[in-house]
């Protein structure tokens, strides 16, 4: 696969009666935004409005974030399985408006009441501390504003929300057909030099069997008791990755970090001159039983010796029992002669001094910490809401104490906010030692 990603870097965006991209200036078609996403009657109300690093802003409700791309060259569409048919994507050409995100609220309440599958929601604050914890605080938002019918099911919704954003998004980025790019990146994996190490990157995805949507998509089709998968990483430029859209949650990647992965990508920067990019394994995740569990990590493993690695880097995404897993997949590798690296967030506890990691292996004796997901967080008080609430949950069961979204709010973790937790290594955080 050979896929060039040509730039519009998004300085600016406005609503107006047109939609067109000139010199990083969005404008979009408000009400035809609205009336496109009214066509879907199980969205019962819709609006948009756009945010700015610095406003003094708190989005509430937040389900999902995704970046505009459009294809342009190539078999397929951008979100296949999703938008339009299963067609494979990765070649051609694709344009994406960077510095810029569709973020997707919603008013719902959902019908499971316990478990992965609870309908969840994030914020973001714009300014302050809020914005300062999460990388989407320094990028300017198309926010969709939507509240859902009652009575949807957890399936209609999470399809509802989907295909709102997604069309917008694919929308916004077809105001860059026919305009120059700012720049093109071309992603091709096809020539390797054999005189350098082969790495391959195992991305673990915390899924859930018990409900509709297991959390993570390929194509469209949730990831479910399935064994490893080999994927081109092209494949995830062309956004072929998504997740459940009912659910924003601080440290669960949403379909942004999954189009941006930052592993993914610097693995691609360092292709032909300090390794062989071999590219990902997808891993299926939080199996209930220890059989399982060894089964998974076995299976990783030996499907990265297939592939011919000698060096593997490990992440993923979730929390819980899911990370015994991921260490059982790094003493696999490890045991197989394959030199595998670590990389995670931390728990810590609120001061940062209990247990960082829930499961140890002696074999992983090399990792990379993202940070923590635990620490305290202080919000301000905030002069505008943007969103469809105005009360919030600062914890997530059902029947927990609300607040007042506008107030002041202390979050004993940063579950609440939207890539308030870095998963992969996204953000240039630095550690010191006292």
């Amino acid at each position: 696969m050979r896929l060039e990603l040509a730039d519009y870097p998004v300085k600016e965006i406005r609503l107006g009666r047109t939609f067109r991209y000139q010199n990083g200036v969005l404008e979009v078609d408000g009400p035809a935004l609205e009336a496109m996403i009214l066509r879907d009657g199980r969205i019962a109300e819709a609006s948009v409005a756009v945010v700015r690093p610095g406003d003094k802003v708190r989005i509430t409700g937040i389900r999902d974030l995704v970046e505009p791309r459009v294809k342009v060259n190539g078999n397929g569409q951008v979100f296949p399985g999703i938008l339009g048919p299963v067609e494979a994507v990765g070649d051609g050409r694709t344009h994406r408006l960077s510095g810029m995100t569709v973020v997707a609220t919603a008013a719902y309440e959902g019908t499971v009441r316990a478990g992965l599958g609870v309908q969840r929601s994030a914020l973001l604050d714009m300014c302050g501390p809020g914005a300062a914890a999460s990388k989407f605080g320094a990028l300017a938002h198309l926010v969709l504003i939507m509240k859902l019918r009652d009575g949807l099911s957890e399936l209609d919704a999470h399809t509802a929300i989907q295909a709102a954003e997604f069309q917008v998004a694919r929308r916004a980025a077809e105001t860059t057909l026919g305009v120059e790019p700012g720049g093109v990146e071309v992603y091709d994996l096809r020539v390797r030099r054999p005189e350098l190490p082969n790495v391959v990157l195992i991305q673990g995805c915390l899924t859930d069997d018990h409900h509709v949507h297991s959390g993570v998509s390929y194509y469209g089709l949730p990831i479910r008791e399935s064994l490893s998968t080999v994927v081109h990483p092209n494949e995830l430029l062309d956004c072929a990755m998504a997740v459940n859209a009912t659910r924003g949650i601080g440290y669960f990647p949403i379909t942004w970090d999954w189009q941006n992965h930052p592993l993914a990508l610097g693995l691609y920067r360092d292709h032909g001159r300090r390794l062989n990019f071999l590219g990902m394994i997808l891993q299926r995740i939080r199996y209930e039983t220890f059989h399982g569990k060894e089964v998974i990590a076995q299976n990783a493993a030996q499907l990265a010796v297939t592939l011919g690695a000698q060096g593997a880097l490990v992440t993923w995404l979730g929390s819980g029992n899911a990370f015994v897993d991921v260490m059982l997949t790094v003493r696999a590798c490890e045991r197989r002669g394959i030199d595998t690296v670590l990389v995670t967030y931390e728990y810590g506890g609120k001061d940062g001094v209990d247990s960082p990691l829930l499961f140890y292996v002696p074999e992983a004796n090399a990792v990379v910490s993202t940070g923590s997901r635990d620490r305290w967080l202080e919000l301000p008080e905030i002069e505008r809401l943007v969103g469809p609430y105005e009360r919030v949950q600062i914890l997530s069961y059902p029947g927990a104490p609300v607040a007042e979204a506008k107030g002041r709010l202390t979050l004993d973790a940063r579950d609440m906010v939207i890539g308030g937790v870095d998963n992969w290594g996204k953000e240039a955080w630095v550690c010191n030692a006292y």
